[in-house]
């Protein structure tokens, strides 16, 4: 089992979302969270007046997959996501030692 975590713009969390659901996705959690890659943030005017925003707005999409699904969904998440504009994000891929599904106490694969 993995983990896939991927840090994207906060307007395509929808297409995502769909797009994942499409190809047999149950399950995904998602955040809001703030950071800055390669393009170390933005300047924004208000009331005349400029400010640095050195953080930006990001959606973190965290999925926990069996093994056999992980480039589907890299490769879904990379397609969906992509605007080839700065800032489009990372994929993060990690092994899961152990899942637990609270409810039912099922374990591994049959958890997700």
């Amino acid at each position: 089992m993995k983990m896939v975590m991927a840090i994207i713009k906060p307007a395509k969390i929808d297409a995502v979302r769909e797009a994942l659901t499409g190809i047999g996705i149950q399950g995904l959690t998602v955040s809001e969270v703030s950071g800055f890659g390669r393009q170390k943030g933005h300047t924004e005017i208000y009331r005349g007046a400029e400010y640095a925003i050195s953080f930006v707005p990001k959606t973190k999409i965290e999925i926990a997959v069996d093994d056999g699904m992980v480039d589907n969904v890299v490769d879904t998440i990379a397609t969906t996501a992509n605007t080839d504009n700065i800032g489009d994000g990372k994929i993060f891929v990690f092994e899961l030692g152990q899942v637990v599904r609270i409810r039912t106490g099922e374990t591994g694969a049959e958890a997700l």
